[in-house]
């Protein structure tokens, strides 16, 4: 399973496979034109209090992972969906944050990679 991570910002290119957007707001001053995307599930981002809350404080990245993987874990059909696109191919999770290292599409890559492996363990 491959997939990768991008600010949907960054042009789109051929390596990027099943663009998706996973921002639960369209990105400010991106036309859905530019943003090639073939997917957008707002609902697969974090919950509007789980955002605010955070306001991408890097002192609160840890804690904010926990509760978005808890988020994620009641939204078993999405996660599926996106599991199941990223097995028969690359999958490039878009996000508009500025910063890079810590995202929703970056905690996200992390769980599906993660439930990948350890999907047995968390039933």
């Amino acid at each position: 399973m491959k997939v990768l991570v991008k600010r949907i910002y960054e042009p789109a290119g051929k390596s990027d496979g099943v663009r998706v957007l996973v921002d639960r707001l369209w990105p400010r001053g991106m036309s859905k034109e530019n943003a090639k995307l073939d997917l957008w599930l707002p609902d697969l981002g974090p919950t509007t209090a789980l955002r605010q809350w955070f306001n991408h404080d890097p002192e609160r990245w840890d804690e904010f992972q926990r509760r978005y993987y808890a988020e994620l874990k009641g939204k078993k059909e999405l996660v599926a969906e996106l599991k199941g696109r990223a097995k028969k191919g690359t999958v490039t999770l878009l996000y508009s944050a500025k910063d890079e290292e810590r995202n929703q599409a970056v905690a996200l890559r992390s769980f599906l990679t993660k439930r990948s492996v350890t999907h047995k363990l968390m039933k």
